[in-house]
């Protein structure tokens, strides 16, 4: 059901996705109960921090459960993420606004909700933080979840200098 999914998302919202936002290499499936549910691992690097990889995971429900259940083009708000170092961390032309920037958007239902995964550089505390959670058309949701990179002591490069 996940590619059916993914189809219909690239097709009702390519031209929505913003340029230059990262794209998801899904690492793991793990099924969570006996009609199909799964929940999805999906891999994000930043495209302007390198060196730091983001792990998102989100629930994804099968075709059996959508028959169940109904809401057949929706999925829950339910999700999570965890960045890390994995590299060399080399800073781009980052948003260093209090809203920082979208990093990646995946579609969590037909047009109505998406994943969205922001970037924000906290200054005062030298941390990037990255925060996860869902968009609604008609209801925000307060599901979300953040993970932090401390970047105090380590070695970064800036490509426009570091910010004072």
């Amino acid at each position: 059901m996940s590619n059916l999914r993914n189809l219909l998302f690239a097709v009702f919202s390519f031209a929505a996705l913003s340029p230059g936002a990262a794209s998801a290499e899904v690492v793991g499936k793990v099924g969570v109960d006996w009609i199909g549910n799964d929940i999805i691992v999906e891999a994000v690097s930043d495209p302007e921090v390198k060196g730091v990889t983001c792990h998102v995971t989100y629930f994804d429900r099968s075709l059996i459960d959508r028959f169940k259940n109904g809401n057949w083009f929706e999925d829950p708000s339910n999700n999570s993420i965890a960045c890390r170092q994995t590299g060399p961390i080399e800073i781009g032309n980052i948003d260093l606004s209090k809203d920082g920037s979208e990093v990646f958007r995946q579609g969590m239902s037909l047009i109505w909700k998406t994943l969205v995964v922001n970037r924000i550089y906290d200054k005062a505390n030298d941390t990037l933080i990255y925060l996860a959670h869902s968009r609604e058309l008609t209801d925000g949701s307060a599901k979300m979840s953040i993970s932090t990179i401390p970047l105090y002591g380590q070695n970064v490069t800036w490509k426009n200098g570091k910010p004072q």
